[in-house]
C-alpha cells in the first residue's frame, strides 16, 4: 500500500502554489509534511485527498491511477486544524457515521466507537451535542472519527493545534502507535519541527511549492541537503552567515576563526554560508571547543525554562537560545559560544558542502 505524487503540478491562474513534485509515502510510517504557513502543505494534501484536481500529473494509491476520483471513492479521511462535525448528532454517533455509511453491525460499531472514544478521551461525552464540547473536545471528536474509519489513506492537517498543551503532547505520544498495523498511508502535516521530530517517521520539507528534501527525520535534521531545507527544519530559523575557508582554518567577519576537520577540512578554499541552529549559540561555554564571540543584544524572549536573545554580530542578525533564565541587557554587547562542530557549510548554489564534526 502506498500513495504517490507523479510530477503533479498546481497552478491557480498565473500562480504555481505547487510545482513539479514527485512523492511515494508508504503504509506502516508517519509521512510528515513539515514547512512554514502557505508553504504548500495543505494544498498538497487536498491534492492527495482529492479535495483539488492537479493541473498536471497523477496521483497513485496502490498501483491505481485516482487522480480523477472524489474523495469518497478514494476511502480517505481527513481531519482539518478546524474540526468539522455534525451539530445535530451527539459524539457517538458522529464517530459512528462513517462505519454506518459503510454498513457495520451495529454491534461492532459500537465497539469501535468505544475504543476509539477511550483513546481520546471522550468516553464520558458521548451523549453530549457538538455545541456542548469545548474547542478541544470537538476537535478530539473529529480525530476518532478518522481514527475509527477503514480508510486508505488518513490525513491530519495540522490537527493538534487547536489542543491544550497537555493533551497535545499526549496524542503526538499515542497517534503513531494509534494508526499503526492499520494497512493506512497516513500524512501529518505541521508547521512545527520539534513536533516532526517527537512523531518520527519520514518528513518531506515544503518550502514555497517545492519538496526540497524528504526522508527519514531525524536524516534530515542531522543533514539538512540545503539552505532551504535548513531554514524549514530550525525553529527559530537557523544562523547564517558568509564563512570564508583558508587552509585548514574557517573565517568569519574580520577577527573570528577556527580550526576545521573532516568534511569541511576537506572543503576547497572560498566563501561558504555558515548555518548554525540556535540551540547551538548559547551565553555559556558548552565545551573547550566551542568559540567566543560577541553580539549586541536587540530582542529577548524570556520564559522560565528558556532565554531567547537576538543578537547582531556586524551586519549579522542571529538568534540564540539557551535553556533557564539570563540577564541579558538590551543594546549592549554580551559575549555568546558558537560550537563549530555542529555548524553546517553550504555552497554558493545553495546546497550543502559539509557539515561540522559533532553531526556524525
Amino acid at each position: 500500500m502506498s500513495l504517490e505524487l507523479r510530477n503533479v503540478t498546481k497552478r491557480v491562474g498565473a500562480e504555481t502554489h505547487i510545482h513539479a513534485t514527485s512523492l511515494k509515502l508508504d503504509v506502516g510510517v508517519f509521512n510528515i509534511l513539515l514547512g512554514a504557513t502557505s508553504a504548500g502543505k495543505s494544498t498538497l494534501i487536498k491534492l492527495m485527498a482529492g479535495l483539488e484536481k492537479p493541473t498536471t500529473g497523477e496521483v497513485w494509491v496502490d498501483g491505481q491511477d485516482v487522480t480523477g476520483l472524489s474523495p469518497q471513492k478514494r476511502q480517505i479521511s481527513l481531519v482539518h486544524q478546524f474540526f468539522v462535525n455534525y451539530p445535530h448528532m451527539t459524539v457517538f454517533e458522529n464517530i459512528a457515521s462513517p462505519l454506518r455509511v459503510a454498513g457495520m453491525a451495529k454491534s461492532e460499531i459500537a465497539g469501535r466507537v468505544e475504543e476509539a472514544a477511550n483513546i481520546l478521551q471522550l468516553g464520558p461525552m458521548l451523549k453530549r451535542y457538538p455545541d456542548e464540547l469545548s474547542g478541544g473536545q470537538q476537535q478530539r471528536t473529529a480525530l476518532a472519527r478518522a481514527i475509527v474509519k477503514e480508510s486508505r489513506a488518513i490525513f491530519l492537517d495540522e490537527p493538534l493545534a487547536n489542543l491544550d498543551y497537555k493533551l497535545r503532547e499526549e496524542l503526538r505520544e499515542q497517534l503513531p502507535d494509534l494508526l499503526a498495523g492499520r494497512g493506512t498511508v497516513v500524512v501529518y502535516a505541521t508547521s512545527e519541527p520539534t513536533e516532526a521530530l517527537l512523531l518520527g517517521g519520514n518528513t518531506a520539507l515544503i518550502h514555497e511549492g517545492r519538496v526540497s528534501q524528504f526522508g527519514a527525520t531525524a536524516d534530515i535534521y542531522r543533514s539538512p541537503a540545503s539552505i532551504d531545507a535548513a531554514m524549514v527544519f530550525s525553529d527559530p530559523p537557523i544562523n547564517l552567515a558568509t564563512a570564508t575557508k583558508r587552509g585548514n582554518e574557517m573565517h568569519l567577519g574580520p577577527s573570528l576563526k577556527w580550526a576545521v576537520s573532516g568534511e569541511a577540512g576537506g572543503l576547497a578554499d572560498g566563501d561558504y554560508t555558515l548555518g548554525i541552529r540556535p540551540h547551538h549559540v548559547t551565553p555559556t561555554r558548552p565545551t573547550e571547543l566551542s568559540v567566543p564571540l560577541s553580539g549586541v543584544v536587540q530582542i529577548t524572549e524570556l520564559s522560565g525554562s528558556e532565554s531567547v536573545a537576538h543578537l547582531s554580530l556586524g551586519d549579522q542578525n542571529w538568534v540564540s537560545t539557551a535553556p533557564g533564565v539570563h540577564a541579558y541587557q538590551l543594546g549592549k554587547a554580551h559575549e555568546f559560544h558558537m560550537i563549530p562542530g555542529q555548524c553546517f557549510y553550504f555552497a554558493p548554489d545553495g546546497s550543502l558542502a559539509a557539515k561540522g564534526a559533532a553531526h556524525g
